[in-house]
Order: C-alpha cells, then sequence, then structure tokens
C-alpha cells in the first residue's frame, strides 16, 4: 500500500502538525472498515485527532482509496470551519481521485520529482 498527499494536504498537514504516522493509522482504520463518509467512486472522508484532542472535534481529510493499492491525502478542513464537502466539490474531487488512481509508477515518480505528490513514510510500527 502506498500513501500519498498532494501539495495542498501537505501544506496543510504541516501547518495543523499532522503527523506521517497519523496518516498511516488513518488508512489503516479504512483498511478495516472504519470510514466516515463513503461518497463513491474511491472517496472517502476520515477523521484525524487534533494533536492533544480527539477525532470529533479534528480534522476531516478527504482522500481517494483504492484498498490493497493506493490512497491520495487531497483535501483537509477542521470540524469547526464546515462540516461537510459541497455537491460540486464532492464531484470534483471524484474527478480528482480517478486521476491520482490512474497513475503509473513512473507517472507517480514524475509527481514526486515536480513537488506535486509527496509519499507518506509508513513504517511497521506505524500500522
Amino acid at each position: 500500500m502506498r500513501i500519498f498527499k498532494n501539495k495542498f494536504f501537505n501544506r496543510y498537514a504541516r501547518k495543523q502538525d499532522i503527523s506521517d504516522a497519523q496518516l498511516c493509522k488513518a488508512v489503516a482504520e479504512i483498511q478495516s472498515g472504519l470510514v466516515d463518509a463513503d461518497y463513491g467512486g474511491n472517496l472517502f472522508k476520515k477523521r484525524i485527532p487534533r494533536k492533544g484532542g480527539g477525532k470529533s472535534g479534528g480534522h476531516r481529510a478527504i482522500l481517494a482509496y483504492v484498498k490493497g493499492n493506493k490512497t491520495f491525502f487531497m483535501y483537509a478542513f477542521e470540524k469547526s470551519a464546515k462540516d461537510n464537502i459541497a455537491k460540486d466539490e464532492e464531484r470534483d474531487y471524484k474527478k480528482l481521485a480517478k486521476a491520482y488512481i490512474a497513475l503509473n509508477n513512473a507517472q507517480l515518480a514524475l509527481a514526486m520529482d515536480e513537488n506535486v505528490l509527496f509519499e507518506v513514510n509508513c513504517h511497521e510500527e506505524n500500522l
């Protein structure tokens, strides 16, 4: 399983002090069936706890996920800022999810070289 963050999510995660270990844990939870919303089209919403707090008042991540293959964290927001994404945002993220999931290894390498995607560092102890 390879896990990636796009440029927006990477910036958000740095500012909000969301670690790679937290992202790895979120993906492990998804793999075991714990999702907050399944929008269809491989698009999911997952809660990520705020440092020193719980999931209920924390961050919401929008991600593309294919079981046993790839995950792409695409967007995040604070629960206090908004409850959910709008229908037009959902449609746009489904299109983006489809494009990310279709990337082959060479395209992923190029996207990482160009700082468009960033691979999440998951170690066995994080999962």
